[in-house]
C-alpha cells in the first residue's frame, strides 16, 4: 500500500511538472510570435519611412515639386549636418528640449494635484467644471501676449505657454480616470469604516495609476506644441525660432530641416516616456 501511494504522489508530481512545462512552452511560443509579429511591424513601418523619403527625393531632384518650397530630404540633412558640425545647432535644440521637459514634467504634477483636489471636494469639482471646460477650448496661442507682458519674454513666458496645454489636459484625464473606478470598490471601503483619505489611497489611486501614466504620452506632444507656439511668439533661440527665421529669409530647408529634428526630438522623448511606463507598471 505504501508503495502505491508512492507511486501516487510520484504520478502527481509528473503531471503537475508535465503540466508547468507545457504552460511555460505556450508562454516562450506566444513571446516568440509577439516578437516576431513586432518585427514585421517595425519592417513596414521603415520601408514606408524610406519609400517616401525616396519619393520626396526623386520629386524635389526631378522638378516635379518646387525645390524653393518643398526642398528635398538630401538638401535638408545636409543643412543639418552643417549646423551640427558648426555647432549652431546645439544651443537652439538644447534650449527648446529644457523648456519642454519644464513644461512636460510641470504640466503633469501641476495638473495631477489638481485633478486631486478637485475629486477631494465635490463642491470644488461643480465650481471649477465650467471654467475648466471654457479654459480648455480657449486657443492658447490668444494667451501667449498675455504670457509676454506678465513674465517678460524668454523661459518663463514659454513654459507658462506650455503649462496652459499641458496642465488642463493632465487635468481633465485624471480626473476623468478618478471618477470612473468602479463605485463597489468604494463602498468596501466605506463599509469598513474608511474615509475619504483610505478610499482615496486604497482604491482611487491604484485603480488609476495606469491612466495616470498614460496621461504621460499625451502630455510628450503637448508640451512641444506648447514649447513651438511660445518660441513662435517670443523667443530668440530655439528650434521654433529657427522655423519663423527660415520663413522670414525664404530658407525653407531650414524650415523643414528644424521640423525633421523636433519630430526626432519628440519622438527620442516619447520613446522615453513609453520605457518609464513598462518599468513603473511592471513594478506595481
Amino acid at each position: 500500500m505504501d508503495r502505491n501511494l508512492a507511486a501516487g504522489h510520484e504520478f502527481s508530481g509528473d503531471a503537475r511538472h508535465s503540466k508547468k512545462t507545457w504552460l511555460k512552452s505556450i508562454h516562450q511560443d506566444f513571446k516568440r510570435r509577439k516578437r516576431k509579429a513586432g518585427r514585421i511591424v517595425l519592417a513596414v513601418q521603415l520601408a514606408i519611412l524610406l519609400s517616401l523619403i525616396i519619393l520626396w527625393e526623386l520629386a524635389g531632384r526631378l522638378k516635379w515639386v518646387d525645390v524653393l518650397i518643398f526642398s528635398y530630404p538630401s538638401k535638408m540633412f545636409a543643412q543639418i549636418w552643417q549646423d551640427i558640425l558648426s555647432g549652431e545647432l546645439w544651443p537652439h535644440l538644447g534650449m527648446t528640449v529644457l523648456e519642454t521637459a519644464a513644461g512636460f514634467i510641470l504640466g503633469t504634477l501641476v495638473g495631477t494635484l489638481l485633478a486631486v483636489v478637485i475629486w477631494w471636494s465635490p463642491f470644488l469639482s461643480r465650481v471649477l467644471d465650467p471654467y475648466m471646460v471654457v479654459f480648455n477650448s480657449m486657443p492658447k496661442v490668444a494667451l501667449g501676449p498675455i504670457f509676454i507682458v506678465l513674465f517678460g519674454g524668454g523661459f518663463t513666458a514659454i513654459v507658462m505657454t506650455t503649462l496652459s496645454i499641458t496642465v488642463i489636459i493632465t487635468t481633465l484625464v485624471v480626473i476623468s480616470s478618478f471618477n470612473e473606478v468602479d463605485p463597489n470598490l468604494v463602498k468596501v471601503v466605506r463599509t469598513f469604516g474608511g474615509g475619504r483619505k483610505d478610499i482615496f489611497r486604497k482604491v482611487i489611486l491604484p485603480a488609476s495609476f495606469p491612466a495616470i501614466v498614460s496621461t504621460l504620452k499625451v502630455n510628450v506632444g503637448m508640451a512641444w506644441v506648447g514649447v513651438i507656439v511660445g518660441e513662435f511668439l517670443v523667443a530668440k533661440i530655439g528650434l521654433g525660432y529657427l522655423i519663423i527665421y527660415g520663413f522670414q529669409v525664404f530658407n525653407f530647408t531650414l524650415v523643414l530641416s528644424s521640423l525633421v529634428i523636433i519630430a526626432i526630438a519628440a519622438t527620442a522623448m516619447y520613446q522615453l516616456v513609453v520605457y518609464i511606463e513598462r518599468k513603473l507598471i511592471r513594478e506595481r
